[in-house]
């Protein structure tokens, strides 16, 4: 069971505590794909209302996501959401890319946050105090909020991807390495959205 009420409850506990007025939570997903971008979100809620089924993105259907998704925004104080391609996790490292995204988030809200609660991450060079908190989608609220937002985003642009790459099946998978996607890119090669650091095994190269 997906316990909503307890991670708004240790968000509640943390400003209260705290006694700060701006909390914001910090998510990525998209650090496994062979494909696309990592995408992060930085989210500070209001905790006047809670939403219902805000949960760790991966706990939660697609349908649901979809509707938490709009709800989300709706019920924020700021969001502001970043990516990096596949050209600069080539280049820096997955784990760098993460993180350049995730300071890219922080620093773009409209709202500078008292705390930020980021998700396993306690390392971040923002000016906002940090916390990294190991499992951070399913213990605290805002990060649960913009573990959604990524997701969700994420998820409709590689729908898009599907569209100018056909080969590669994206809307269903993702970009992550399923059966028929690695047997894809084995019959057609890599296109441009994947990632050659993730994809050593393969030979070809063009579409």
């Amino acid at each position: 069971m997906l316990d909503t009420q307890k991670i708004f409850d240790y968000d509640l506990d943390i400003i209260n505590k705290s006694n700060i007025k701006f909390l914001a939570g910090v998510d990525e997903v998209g650090r496994g794909p062979l494909a696309g971008p990592v995408v992060t979100c930085a989210i500070i809620m209001k905790y006047d209302k809670i939403i219902m089924g805000v949960f760790d993105s991966k706990r939660v259907s697609e349908k649901k996501r979809n509707v938490l998704y709009d709800e989300i925004l709706k019920n924020c104080e700021a969001v502001s959401i970043s990516m990096e391609n596949e050209k600069v996790i080539d280049e820096i490292n997955i784990l760098n890319a993460t993180k350049k995204s995730m300071t890219s988030s922080v620093e773009n809200l409209s709202i500078t946050p008292d705390l930020v609660l980021i998700d396993a991450i306690d390392d971040l060079k923002v000016k906002p105090k940090i916390r990294g908190i190991i499992k951070g989608d399913s213990t605290s609220y805002a990060i649960a909020c913009a573990s959604i937002i990524a997701k969700v985003t994420r998820d409709r642009l590689m729908e898009t991807y599907d569209n100018l790459y056909p080969n590669y099946d994206f809307k269903a998978n993702k970009g992550y390495g399923t059966k028929k996607h690695i047997e894809a890119i084995k019959k057609f090669g890599l296109c441009d959205i994947h990632r050659r650091s993730f994809t050593k095994n393969f030979t070809r190269t063009n579409c």
